[in-house]
This record gives C-alpha cells, structure tokens and sequence, in this order.
C-alpha cells in the first residue's frame, strides 16, 4: 500500500514538474529553471514582470504566501487566464501547472 501511495505521489510530483517546465518555456525562458529552488522564483518574477527584490517577500512568512497568490494571478493573466484561474495556481497547482503548460494558453508580454 506504502509503495502505491509512493507511486502516485511521485506521478504528480512530476506532472506538477513538467507543467512548471513546460509553462516557462512557453514563456520564452529555460525550462530547467523550473526545478532550481529560489532561480524558479527569480525566473517566475521575470515572467510576471515584477522587481527581482519581490523574492525577499516570498522568504517572510504569510507575506510570502500573500505574494505567491499575486504572483500567480499575474501570471495567469499573462497567458490569457482569470483572477480565479490564479488561485487554482496558487492552491491546487498540482492540477492547474499541467493545465496551463500543457494547454492551449500562449504567453501575452504585453498583459
């Protein structure tokens, strides 16, 4: 049973991974910067356009998680979504990352 449950986490470990991967590379940034602790946050900012200094506020705590839902948002927006598609980043991004990567949604700089 241990081995199952081990088995299904790890599928949506890498799911969750691969659309993290391939929503940078839509973004015109290296997919492998997905999976490098604090450079995927540094490159996510770039992606949304907001200040490098914002990653000191993800390391605050409830600040950083406040941030992690604007920036979500944001970035929802910037491949065509809603404010609501943004939560579902932000608090269900094991099904919303696979959505928005492996999905039609394309990157809009201009948003």
């Amino acid at each position: 049973m241990e081995f199952i449950i081990t088995l299904i986490y790890l599928a949506i470990l890498v799911g969750v991974f691969a659309g993290f991967w391939k929503t940078f590379t839509k973004a015109g940034k290296p997919g492998w910067a997905a999976l490098i602790p604090i450079y995927n946050i540094i490159v996510l900012l770039e992606i949304v356009k907001k200040p490098l200094w914002w990653v000191v506020l993800f390391l605050i705590p409830i600040v950083g998680l406040v941030v992690a839902i604007l920036v979500m948002i944001e970035l929802a927006k910037k491949f065509g979504k809603g404010a609501g598609f943004g939560l579902g980043l932000a608090f269900l991004g094991f099904i919303f990352f696979p959505l928005l990567g492996f999905g039609d949604a394309q990157y809009d700089e201009t948003a």
